[in-house]
């Protein structure tokens, strides 16, 4: 994806090329850690500490009560975290809605995960909102790659599409 971006001087959506430099503060307790030999890999779901950090941040900022060492993982990045979610909740044959233009590690990642990928086009001129009357059948899905800020929790979520009557996925995420 990252060679046709360039080859078409398009956006590129695959990869995020930062285009500012690291804060010298974040430069600096790096090369402290180094200095200091802190070398050992974090516990797989992340630095107590830090998630502790995320927990507050969370409570301050959301008013959410954040347990973390039972709601909070770390991982080294968005398509870890994105693999991890699709492993626990896509059953196969799952369909995944996948609003386009998306992330080049979406469908791949979901048909990791056994899934289907359900494209669902987005428009610039709609602010890129999945449209809800967008194709000729009913399907009722359970999960939806969201992008930015939102997220998909609950038991279904219906969205007209090209899938078809009758397409159902279940998500097994208990909802308080």
């Amino acid at each position: 994806m990252t060679r046709l971006a360039r080859e078409h001087r398009s956006i590129n959506l695959a990869q995020g090329f930062p285009n500012f430099p690291a804060p010298e503060l974040l430069k600096e307790a790096a090369a402290r850690a180094i200095r200091d030999n802190i070398n050992q890999y974090a516990i797989t779901w992340g630095a107590q500490r830090l998630r502790e950090a995320l927990a507050q941040k969370y409570h301050a900022w959301y008013g959410l009560d954040v347990d973390p060492e039972r709601e909070i993982t770390v991982t080294c990045g968005a398509t870890e975290a994105m693999i991890s979610a699709l492993l626990a909740l896509v059953d196969p044959g799952d369909e995944v809605i996948v609003p386009e233009p998306c992330y080049v590690a979406y469908e791949p990642c979901i048909a990791f995960a056994g899934g289907v990928p359900v494209r669902v086009p987005t428009r610039w001129e709609d602010g890129f909102a999945v449209d809800a009357a967008g194709g000729p059948g009913e399907g009722h899905f359970g999960l939806t790659l969201m992008r930015e800020r939102a997220r998909s929790v609950g038991a279904s979520l219906t969205v007209q599409s090209a899938v078809g009557e009758g397409a159902r996925v279940s998500l097994r995420v208990p909802v308080s």
